[in-house]
């Protein structure tokens, strides 16, 4: 802790985040490349297959690749292993076209090291013109290079993070588990519940993670498969039911609403909230009205400070908050906009969240 009116020491010279890409569009390597070059971002080289990618890796010490799953030669799934063979901390985001395939070895690639994945469009025209893939792209990106530039001495340090409360017990044994991701959460959801084990059986699990369609369809199939429990993506007025995991649907909010004498799953499509649909705060608002202080809720890894409203709402109905801590983080930004607020009543590494939900669900002290 730097004491207070302490001098800072000098600091180095800003280290520009340097981007490696690779595609096998020369339009799209050329639009990608001004687009950082106009926010400050080096692209230190534009390749056309994973073999150059793996080959010009030494040459050209990126911190970030950004990995077209379709190339010729050597495809991005072929060259993620090699790349990171030989880089083991680099930063690769895959990038594809939304088809269930691609989702499919989108999240393959997650499990192998990659750390985020991005949606591209179909065409290299549609590629051109579409104003939401440049700003996904260029925010991805500049949220991957912050903890890079603090790494080579800028100057920043992270805000102490502070509470509004002493941390203590939740007041009643949870009757249900809500989870907001979004920049590298696939990965931190399966490690945390499958680290929560049985006690999952216990309560109903809602997750709004931020991807598109057909992706959270495939990111449920996959977490049914790895942790042996029924998921899917939600469905409009289904009942919420213990040991079931129901997924946000990519492109609608989800939330919760009282049908009687039962909960049941709420879908629509209102306007973005955070510019994100679904969105993590529609969750957690309705999850306070008709769940109050029987919810936990976990915001893990994410850009953006989605959640941070529904956490406010959770607090307040005296709801559990947990959130992730910024070293296992992979972008500290929803996380840290709840822990800042003094939200919640722990922040753990991702390694403890699985454990300490076990003993909350199962009523452990």
């Amino acid at each position: 802790m730097i004491p207070a009116g302490a001098p800072l020491a000098p600091s180095a010279p800003a280290r520009r985040p340097r981007v490696l890409v690779a595609d096998d569009s020369v339009v799209v390597r050329g639009l990608i490349g001004r687009w950082l070059a106009e926010s400050g971002i080096d692209v230190v080289a534009s390749v056309s297959n994973g073999r150059a990618a793996v080959e010009a890796l030494d040459r050209v010490d990126p911190d970030i690749v950004l990995l077209d799953l379709d190339m010729p030669e050597l495809d991005g799934l072929g060259a993620l292993p090699r790349l990171l063979a030989k880089r083991p901390a680099l930063t690769v985001v895959v990038v594809s076209t939304l088809t269930k395939r691609n989702a499919e070895i989108s999240l393959k690639c997650l499990r192998l090291g990659a750390i985020d994945y991005l949606p591209k469009p179909e065409t290299n025209r549609e590629v051109t013109t579409s104003t939401s893939f440049r700003q996904e792209l260029v925010a991805k990106v500049e949220a991957l290079a912050r903890p890079l530039r603090r790494t080579a001495g800028d100057g920043t340090f992270p805000r102490p993070v502070a509470f509004s409360s002493p941390l203590r017990l939740l007041p009643v044994v949870p009757r249900c588990l809500l989870i907001g991701a979004s920049t590298g959460g696939p990965k931190a959801i399966g490690q945390v519940l499958a680290e929560t084990g049985e006690a999952l059986r216990a309560v109903p699990i809602l997750i709004v993670q931020h991807m598109p369609p057909i992706f959270t369809a495939v990111f449920a199939e996959h977490l049914s498969a790895q942790l042996g429990l029924p998921a899917r993506e939600a469905q409009h007025g289904e009942a919420l039911l213990a040991g079931r995991i129901y997924v946000a649907p990519g492109g609608r909010h989800m939330g919760v609403a009282n049908r009687g004498d039962i909960a049941a799953i709420r879908l629509d499509d209102s306007a973005p909230v955070n510019f994100c649909r679904p969105a993590v705060d529609v969750l957690f608002r309705d999850a306070a009205a008709v769940f109050g202080s029987s919810a936990l809720a976990l915001v893990l890894t994410g850009m953006g400070s989605d959640g941070l409203q529904g956490c406010r709402a959770l607090s307040q109905a005296g709801a559990g908050v947990i959130v992730q801590d910024e070293v296992t983080s992979t972008v500290w930004g929803m996380p840290g906009h709840v822990a800042r607020a003094g939200l919640a009543r722990e922040v753990l590494p991702l390694d403890d969240i699985g454990t300490a939900v076990a003993r909350l669900v199962g009523g452990g002290r």
